[in-house]
């Protein structure tokens, strides 16, 4: 039999890989855009995404270790995977769109969905819950410096 951690490592990185639906046109967009001036840590957003899911994958498996194949524990990875979902379609909705509205809006659905999950994940592995906290301070963080962008960018909102 597979170990959990294998099988939410691999759908974790399957899901991640729907980022490179993007067109070097698309780049070309976002790349063109005015940014603020304390965006200095740009560069590090690829590396601060990429321990968000390693702790969001390491929180799952906790949570489906505690229970493995429970009806509550199946509904608490389909909400595992909506987060991602919605975490790695923002990037290639908001330039596909080119708007900075929808990625908005992705950000605080996924903050939304994340808060749910982290509440429900609580009682069963307080380590679990604590290990999304790194999708829970960043989301905020992301979603802020888009809304900056709108403010910068009113023809791309």
């Amino acid at each position: 039999m597979i170990s959990s951690w294998i099988v939410i490592g691999a759908v974790t990185f399957f899901v991640a890989l729907g980022s490179f639906f993007i067109t070097p046109r698309d780049v070309k967009w976002f790349a063109k855009l005015s940014r603020p001036r304390w965006l200095v840590f740009e560069p590090l957003i690829p590396f601060i995404w990429t321990v968000i899911f390693i702790s969001g994958a390491v929180s799952a498996n906790i949570v489906w270790q505690k229970n493995p194949g429970g009806i509550i524990t199946w509904l608490l990875m389909g909400l595992y995977l909506l987060v991602e979902i919605i975490t790695v379609a923002y990037i290639p909705l908001m330039l596909r769109f080119r708007s900075l509205k929808v990625g908005e809006i992705l950000g605080l659905v996924g903050l939304i969905c994340a808060v749910v999950l982290a509440i429900c994940v609580l009682p069963i592995s307080p380590l679990a819950a604590f290990l999304l906290l790194p999708y829970l301070i960043w989301t905020p963080i992301g979603t802020y410096t888009t809304e900056e962008l709108r403010e910068l960018n009113p023809q791309d909102a």
